[in-house]
């Protein structure tokens, strides 16, 4: 089995047809603690030996002989157009991207926040996004959406599917996390579950499906893939973060035309 044959590629059905994948930590060559696929940049300006393969890797796994665009992500909700290849050196700053251009592969990264990704396949427009909690609630899916619509593409013919992210039973958060969802809308209690006594388990995947549905998207899939309980196919910040380890690794969503 070669490289490329070992990387697992997890495919949304609503997507078919749509060159994409959701990419776990299987396939790679990175070791230690964040052995696999890690894609993960550390802030460095430089692309090493292991990321350069990784990355060589995702991109033969999806659209070969595509360009790979990614973002400096900031937990924004901020979207860039992609026109051209990005000099990797020079990434935008922001959340999501949008493209209408064949040849250029989106690449969100993430490690327990949600992946979005996009298609209006009638009018070639995709789209990439980063949502974290704290995108989310900005509205970097709303932004996208409206992003692929300056392109050409109809909120009710696009298709959404969100990837692998941390699931309500690992999401654990404090009241005044509660607090600062239900002041943008009281309705959003019902994405939070009781946890133990100040605490509360939070269900970033639905209430991710949620604003995409609400901004009008036609189809939303759902992965319902954990990546805090599934260590052995997708890196989490959480997990390593309670295990007090160094390093999380982060795994890549792509997307094209």
């Amino acid at each position: 089995m070669n490289g490329e044959d070992a990387v697992e590629v997890i495919r949304a059905r609503g997507l078919e047809g749509v060159a994409h994948g959701f990419l776990g930590r299987r396939g790679g060559v990175s070791t230690g603690v964040t052995a696999g696929l890690d894609l993960g940049r550390r802030g460095q300006d430089t692309i090493g030996p292991e990321l350069a393969e990784n990355r060589r890797r995702a991109v033969a796994a999806v659209l070969p002989g595509a360009s790979l665009a990614t973002l400096y992500q900031i937990h924004s909700a901020d979207v860039v157009r992609v026109l051209t290849a990005i000099d990797d050196a020079a990434r935008p700053r922001g959340d999501a991207m949008v493209t209408e251009r064949p040849g250029i592969l989106l690449g969100i990264l993430t490690a327990d926040c949600a992946p979005v990704l996009l298609a209006d396949r009638e009018a070639g427009v995709v789209g990439a996004a980063h949502a974290g909690w704290k995108g989310a609630v900005a509205g970097v899916t709303d932004r996208t959406v409206e992003a692929m619509v300056r392109l050409g593409a109809k909120p009710e013919r696009i298709v959404a599917a969100i990837g692998p992210c941390i699931a309500r039973r690992s999401y654990e958060v404090d009241d005044a996390f509660l607090a600062r969802f239900v002041a943008e809308d009281p309705a959003n209690e019902r994405f939070f579950a009781d946890g133990r006594p100040g605490h509360h388990r939070f269900d970033l995947e639905a209430y991710v499906a949620h604003r995409l549905a609400a901004a009008g998207v036609g189809q939303v899939e759902t992965l319902g893939l954990d990546t805090y309980a599934d260590e052995a196919r997708f890196y989490s910040f959480r997990r390593a973060t309670h295990r007090g380890e160094a390093d999380y690794g982060r795994q890549i969503a792509l997307i094209g035309v």
